[in-house]
């Protein structure tokens, strides 16, 4: 369906900081979407916001939130519609990972993943998707993960299957908006120039265990999860050899794909 009359439409995303998310924010408001972007680190939203203003003449409002809070999905969504604001859009992007080991771990920091990563992006997405649908447009991406679709991996045992969440309740949701003018996309990127790994700790382990050919730019990311929303398109996992990966994780035998994801483990010292 087309979109919204008399005015530009209007997309949240999550983690909108840096990164990926960041990316797609770039990507909307070249296309004509005014913007609310949200992340824990303000001066960053705001030096993003100036971007997107003066070179796509976007519309954009900056709300500062910690989504590993519990009542922070609420909350902001209190906080959009205190401003009257009307979201026909919505990228539950933030994210983050723990590679020191499952055992290693506070459980403080496997609560703020869960959080972050899977409560919040199911919370958000009650919260918004009931207007979208009533409207008859919307847009949802949900960034997940190729590790989403292997094995989960040793040393940073919840952050594959957490994404692997993502995915089965983006298609569930895709599935139930069929037909109101709601998309639905799971994306699923490979390994991406980002600052994610340097958050993690594991930008040189990452960076000398696989060749720059593997690599994906944010930007890139970006448009090919924008083209597959418009496309209404379930799940989309940018690159060839990623979609290579995530075709042997279905069709290798357990054993073989464990010991496959093991071997990565390894050359990234998490094992």
């Amino acid at each position: 369906m087309s979109r919204p009359a008399g005015r530009r439409p209007l997309i949240l995303i999550t983690g909108a900081s840096a990164g990926i998310g960041a990316a797609l924010a770039r990507v909307y408001a070249a296309r004509g979407w005014d913007l609310i972007l949200t992340a824990r680190r303000e001066a960053a939203l705001e030096a993003l916001a100036g971007e997107l203003r003066a070179g796509h003449g976007a519309d954009v409002v900056v709300i500062a939130a910690d989504l590993a809070e519990a009542e922070a999905p609420l909350a902001l969504f209190d906080a959009v519609q205190a401003r009257g604001l009307i979201v026909d859009g919505l990228i539950n992007n933030a994210g983050f990972s723990r590679t020191t080991g499952f055992l290693q771990t506070e459980p403080e920091a496997h609560e703020a993943m869960i959080r972050v990563m899977l409560t919040a992006p199911v919370a958000l997405s009650r919260l918004f998707l009931p207007d979208m649908v009533e409207r008859g447009f919307g847009r949802v991406i949900n960034v997940a993960s190729l590790a989403g679709q292997m094995p989960a991996t040793g040393g940073d045992t919840l952050y594959g299957p957490i994404k692997s969440f993502v995915i089965k309740a983006s298609q569930g949701l895709w599935l139930e908006t069929r037909d109101t003018g709601v998309h639905v996309t799971a994306l699923c990127p490979g390994y991406t120039l980002t600052e994610f790994h340097d958050v993690n700790g594991s930008r040189e382990q990452v960076s000398s265990a696989y060749p720059a050919w593997m690599w994906q730019t944010a930007e890139h990311v970006a448009r090919v999860a924008y083209d597959a929303c418009e496309a209404d398109r379930p799940r989309v996992t940018p690159g060839l050899a990623n979609n290579v990966l995530a075709a042997l994780g279905k069709l290798l035998p357990d054993g073989v794909a464990l010991r496959m994801v093991a071997g990565h483990a390894r050359r990234l010292g998490r094992i």
